[in-house]
C-alpha cells in the first residue's frame, strides 16, 4: 500500500501533493510499470483522506501519462519511455532572459483569411435561413447530416479518386472528439500506437481516454512496422500522406506492408490521419492509404480547419463497413454534436463547386508564401541552410549545417524575436531525434517581417 507523509505537503491542496508523491514513484521506478495501483477507496482510507481527493489525483496523473486504467479492473503504472507527452521544450537562454518580443511565429498554422469568399459563403447561409426548411429544427442523424455526407463523399470522389458510401461517414465537432469516439468504439484493451516523432495532442487524448498507447519510431519511409510489430501496437494511428512533423510521405510499398499488417489479425485497424494532404504544390494530391483497402482495416479521418477554417469545428471519419455496422450498435444512441446550420452551409459550398475553387486558390496562395518563405531562408544563410520536405501541407523542416545544439539554434531565433520549435522537441525517444532540424509553419508568415527579423540571426 502507497504511504505518504501527508503533513509535508505545506501550502500545496492535499490532492496536488498525492499527485506528486505518486508521479515522483513512478518516475524513479518504485512504482513498477503496469503495476496495480490501490483502488481509490482502499488508498483514501489507507492515507484517511476522502475519495475525490484520491480521484483527482489519479485522473491528473491519466491525463498526463503516468496512469492508465482497465475498465473493472483499476488503474496501472505507464512505462514512461512509451508515454507520447508534449513536446519536451528546449531551453531558451543559459542566462534565464526572457526571449525578445515576437516578430515572426513559425510555432503556428493560420489561414489565408483574405483568400475566404466570404460573400459567397454569407449568401449561402442566408439563402438557407430564409428556406425556412424545417430540417434546421429538427434533430440531426447521430452520424450526421446526410446533405454533407454525400456532399464530402462528392469531394473525395473529385479531388482525390476515392468512391466512399455515406452511410459510413461520421460527421463531429473535430478531429480530437472523433478520437474519443473511436477508443469508445474499439475498446480501451487494445494498444494504440502512435508515430514517433508525431503530433503529441493525439497520444495525450488516448492517454486521457485510458489507453495504453506506444510510440513507434520512424524510417526514411515512415512508420516501421517491424517496430510497430515489436512493441505490440494493435491500432496503429498514422499520417501516410504527409507526417506531421517530419513532412514524410508514405512510399506504396510501405503502405502496402502496412495494409498486410493490419489483414493479419481481426482486431487489428489503421487510423488514417489525412490531415492537411489538401495541399500539394508539384504533381496531383496523393490518394490516402484508404483507397488501397480491401479488407475493411482503414479508418479515415479528415477536417475542414485548414482547407475552409479552424472556427468551424467540422471534421469527419469514413468506418469500414464493418465497424460502421458496430458504430450504428453500440454508439448510435449518440446525437450529432455540428449544429444543423453550419453542416447545410458547408453541404451546400461543397456541391455548388465553391469549395474547390477556394481550395485552389489557397493553393496558389499557401505555394506563393512556401516560396518567399523558402527564399528568405536561402538568402539569409546560403548554403548553411538545406529546405527538406517542402512540396506539401503548410510547413516544411530548415536543415542547419553548423555545430550548435538545438537549445542553441532555438535561443538564437528565439533572441532575435523568432518563435521556432525544432524537429527533435516532437520526438518522445530522444536519442532517434536527427540535430539542427527546424519546423517551419508559414501558413501564417509575413515575408517582409521574416527577411528583416532573419538579419538578427547569427548561427556562427
Amino acid at each position: 500500500m502507497l504511504t505518504y507523509d501527508l503533513k509535508a505537503r505545506g501550502s500545496q491542496p492535499l490532492y496536488h501533493y498525492l499527485y506528486r508523491c505518486i508521479r515522483r514513484d513512478i518516475e524513479s521506478g518504485r512504482i513498477a510499470t503496469d503495476e496495480k495501483l490501490p483502488s481509490k477507496r482502499s488508498l483514501a482510507e489507507h492515507l484517511g483522506i476522502s475519495v475525490l481527493t484520491v480521484q483527482n489525483a489519479y485522473g491528473q496523473l491519466i491525463s498526463e501519462g503516468y496512469l492508465y486504467s482497465r475498465e473493472k479492473s483499476g488503474y496501472y503504472a505507464c512505462k514512461l519511455d512509451r508515454r507520447a507527452a508534449a513536446p519536451s521544450p528546449l531551453p531558451l537562454s543559459d542566462s534565464g532572459a526572457e526571449p525578445a518580443p515576437c516578430r515572426v511565429d513559425f510555432t503556428r498554422n493560420s489561414v489565408l483569411s483574405d483568400r475566404f469568399p466570404f460573400a459567397s459563403y454569407a449568401k449561402i447561409t442566408r439563402e438557407i435561413l430564409s428556406e425556412k426548411d424545417e430540417k434546421l429544427f429538427s434533430p440531426l442523424p447521430r452520424n450526421g447530416l446526410y446533405e454533407l455526407r454525400r456532399a464530402i463523399a462528392g469531394f473525395l470522389l473529385q479531388y482525390k479518386g476515392v468512391a466512399v458510401d455515406p452511410e459510413q461517414m461520421v460527421i463531429g465537432a473535430g478531429t480530437e472528439y472523433l478520437y474519443t469516439l473511436l477508443v469508445q468504439l474499439l475498446g480501451r484493451e487494445p494498444v494504440y500506437a502512435v508515430e514517433d516523432p508525431g503530433y503529441q495532442t493525439i497520444g495525450r487524448i488516448y492517454h486521457s481516454m485510458g489507453v495504453r498507447c506506444v510510440p513507434v519510431p520512424l524510417d526514411q519511409k515512415g512508420l516501421s512496422v517491424d517496430a510497430l510489430e515489436r512493441q505490440g501496437g494493435e491500432i496503429a494511428h498514422v499520417s501516410p500522406t504527409h507526417h506531421f512533423p517530419t513532412g514524410l510521405i508514405m512510399p506504396a510499398d510501405r503502405r502496402r506492408q502496412l495494409l498486410s499488417w493490419a489483414e493479419a489479425r481481426a482486431e487489428r485497424y489503421i487510423i488514417e490521419d489525412d490531415y492537411d494532404s489538401e495541399f500539394r504544390y508539384v504533381g496531383k494530391p496523393i490518394p490516402p492509404l484508404l483507397e488501397l483497402d480491401q479488407a475493411g482495416k482503414v479508418i479515415y479521418m479528415n477536417t475542414f480547419s485548414k482547407t475552409f477554417s479552424p472556427s468551424v469545428r467540422i471534421s469527419y471519419m469514413i468506418l469500414p463497413p464493418g465497424l460502421a455496422d458496430r458504430f450504428r450498435e453500440k454508439l448510435g444512441f449518440l446525437s450529432c454534436t455540428v449544429s444543423a446550420l453550419e453542416q447545410f452551409a458547408l453541404a451546400r459550398f461543397l456541391s455548388t463547386g465553391l469549395f474547390i475553387r477556394h481550395l485552389n486558390r489557397s493553393v496558389r496562395g499557401y505555394r506563393l508564401r512556401r516560396d518567399a518563405v523558402r527564399r528568405c531562408f536561402q538568402e539569409a544563410f546560403g548554403s548553411g541552410v538545406d529546405i527538406l520536405e517542402a512540396d506539401s501541407g503548410l510547413h516544411f523542416i530548415a536543415r542547419f549545417r553548423c555545430d550548435l545544439s538545438d537549445a542553441e539554434i532555438k535561443n538564437r531565433f528565439w533572441a532575435a524575436g523568432i518563435r521556432i520549435n525544432c524537429l527533435s522537441e516532437y520526438y518522445v525517444n530522444k536519442e532517434n531525434a536527427p540535430r539542427g532540424r527546424v519546423i517551419v509553419n508559414y501558413s501564417g508568415v509575413e515575408p517582409d517581417a521574416l527577411k528583416e527579423a532573419l538579419q538578427d540571426v547569427s548561427l556562427k
